[in-house]
């Protein structure tokens, strides 16, 4: 046996045991084994590209998302903070205006009502911001009542010195053409405040504001139009205005003295039978038939419009027996010539048709539609009846408003 010590055994220095033992056996193992130790708990892997691409994707839509919140968030909050104290309410306009308007200012109205009252007709485009302006240039005075020519979206201050600086208030009538006398009366009193009995009265006198004896009344010299009174006016000055306007209107189309009656009655006529487009025509179809009593109207006008007059009715269908009433003055199918005179006042289109009609061959027209006014002439009865045919056709087609 030797006494060498054996390799292979198990002893406690042999190779066996520091690979199998329970730890190592030097400082520099120890310390190895701890750095084997963290390496295994932070196990390191490489990132691809694409991988690095999907993480910044998710960061931007990330933030994204959190500005979009944020910003909605400031929304409502702006929204409700604006809605609340009016911070998006347009205060003013800018400029001189856009489309007309006539403006009425009621006696008694408060600064606050005009200026709702202007805002309502977007004439300024905010009340409040309207009365703190006019209260700032004028704090005791206030607006007067009247009638004023303004425009939409006007700049208040343009408003206020259209009021207060530049602006003259007046009463505000508009007569239509085809008003009849006693309608012009209400129109009138309605406009000025004045009563309505004042105009009468004093149209009894037509002599005062220059009228021919020949006349009625002052039917056919009240010219239709837009009107502006001063406040002060009275009704003698009002109905002598718009008598002077119709003066004004003969002078310009050379109408003598001696042929207002039948111009003016002639024209009141050509008002309610036609058009502006054929006044003339229906005017030269009237002069032939005054001026031709041998021939087939045998000198009748036979105007549906005069006879209505007479009868104090608004239609455009008669019987048989109200053509035939010889006791109404306006008839013009049952008396030849003129009626006794205007019914109703003309126009300045109708005046300088019936002061130069139309040098035609007609003798009949019929207004074929009354919503567009169509109106077809004829020369002979036999041609006007196919006409009446279809103005007859059109009543029964549009039910109502023939009658």
């Amino acid at each position: 046996m030797s006494d060498e010590p054996r390799r292979n055994g198990t002893g406690d220095g042999t190779p066996e045991h520091r690979a199998h033992g329970d730890g190592p056996t030097s400082p520099k193992d120890s310390d190895a084994g701890a750095h084997s130790a963290l390496a295994g708990s932070f196990e390191h892997h490489d990132v691809t590209p694409e991988q690095r691409k999907r993480r910044k994707a998710r960061s931007r839509a990330s933030m994204t998302t959190a500005i979009a919140l944020f910003v909605a968030a400031l929304v409502v909050v702006v929204a409700v903070l604006g809605s609340t104290f009016g911070l998006f309410e347009r205060k003013d306009y800018h400029g001189s205006g856009d489309q007309p308007v006539n403006f009425s200012v009621a006696d008694g109205s408060t600064t606050g009502q005009i200026a709702q009252e202007l805002q309502s007709q977007d004439i300024v485009a905010n009340a409040s911001y309207f009365v703190s302006q006019f209260q700032k240039r004028y704090p005791e005075d206030f607006i007067q009542p009247g009638d004023y020519q303004l425009k939409t979206k006007m700049s208040s201050e343009d408003v206020i010195s259209t009021f207060m600086d530049k602006g003259e208030a007046t009463h505000y009538a508009a007569i239509a053409k085809t008003q009849r006398l006693d309608d012009t009366f209400t129109t009138l009193s309605q406009a000025t405040g004045l009563k309505k009995n004042e105009f009468e009265t004093l149209a009894s006198d037509k002599t005062k504001f220059g009228v021919p004896e020949k006349f009625p009344d002052l039917e056919g010299w009240l010219h239709p139009g837009e009107y502006r009174f001063p406040l002060d006016a009275t009704a003698e000055q009002v109905l002598q205005e718009m008598v002077d306007r119709t003066k004004d209107t003969l002078k310009k189309n050379d109408v003598p003295e001696d042929k207002w009656f039948e111009v003016l009655t002639v024209g009141s006529i050509v008002e309610f039978e036609g058009t502006p487009a054929n006044y003339p025509s229906v005017a030269g179809a009237i002069e032939n038939r005054m001026n031709n009593p041998d021939g087939e109207t045998s000198g009748f006008i036979q105007s549906d419009a005069s006879v209505t007059y007479g009868l104090g009715k608004k239609t455009v269908h008669l019987t048989d027996e109200e053509k035939k009433d010889k006791s109404n003055p306006y008839n013009t199918y049952a008396n030849p010539g003129l009626p006794v005179g205007p019914i109703g006042s003309p126009s300045d289109d109708a005046i300088a048709a019936a002061a130069k009609p139309e040098k035609n061959d007609y003798y009949y027209w019929v207004t074929v539609n009354l919503d567009t006014g169509e109106t077809k002439f004829a020369k002979t009865y036999e041609e006007h009846q196919k006409y009446v045919e279809q103005y007859q056709q059109w009543c029964a087609d549009n039910e109502g408003k023939c009658s």
